[in-house]
């Protein structure tokens, strides 16, 4: 089942002979439940594309349908549920609120939402990432490690349709790295979450079901790793 459809896709900066082709006419479609890396050369397009995708930047021409939305015939307001809902973005610094706990931190796109949290998912996740006994604690409080568990709880609790990650271990010594990977690969699989990550590590990459390499704005190679 389809769950994301992106059509010839394209993001420009800047005017006349200062402009600068993000990406040019990019297409593509995800399955739910899939695991798709994104690799390429810096200034490749590869960021601007997660943020088209996540909703956080416009694209110049081209559409994006989410979970059969489409994403860009929104207005402001539908565009900021939709972020809140149907997105989880994990970023390479975390991005954390540090004068938040751990528990506020992971609730916050429910909080923002102005839902209830589901108790039960918060412990579940909790416990999954290894948090407990850290719920009270400050992001100062925390390890590197611990801080990027925290966005990848934040991120899910919102139970959304795509997590997006931009180079969510880069910041991360080797074994925190694969760490953070297996968290996100058993999210993958127990929750069927559909996961998008940018990375520059190959043998991460080769983890994933599938790898887009992207050069130059456009994507070069399309390759299913395993079904």
């Amino acid at each position: 089942m389809e769950i994301l459809r992106v059509e010839n896709l394209c993001k420009t900066y800047g005017k006349g002979e200062n402009q600068v082709k993000a990406l040019d006419h990019v297409s593509f479609t995800v399955e739910k439940g899939e695991f798709v890396a994104i690799i390429g050369p810096s200034g490749s397009g590869k960021s601007t594309l997660l943020h088209i995708l996540g909703g956080v930047d416009k694209p110049t021409s081209g559409k994006v349908f989410m979970d059969g939305c489409d994403v860009y015939a929104q207005n402001d307001e539908q565009l900021a549920i939709f972020r809140r809902r149907q997105v989880g973005l994990i970023y390479q610094f975390y991005n954390l609120i540090p004068v938040l706990t751990v528990t506020e931190n992971i609730t916050l796109p429910v909080l923002m939402d102005g839902r209830k949290v589901n108790e039960k998912r918060l412990r579940e996740l909790i416990e999954v990432l290894a948090l407990t006994g850290r719920e009270n604690h400050l992001p100062n409080e925390l390890s590197g490690g611990q801080q990027q568990r925290v966005s990848i709880g934040r991120a899910l609790m919102n139970a959304p349709a795509v997590v997006l990650a931009d180079e969510p271990t880069g910041n991360l010594d080797s074994q925190n790295r694969q760490e953070i990977i297996e968290l996100l690969k058993t999210s993958n699989q127990k929750y069927r979450q559909t996961l998008i990550m940018i990375t520059h590590d190959e043998s991460i990459a080769l983890q994933a079901n599938r790898i887009l390499s992207i050069e130059d704005g456009r994507i070069t190679k399309d390759e299913v790793i395993r079904p």
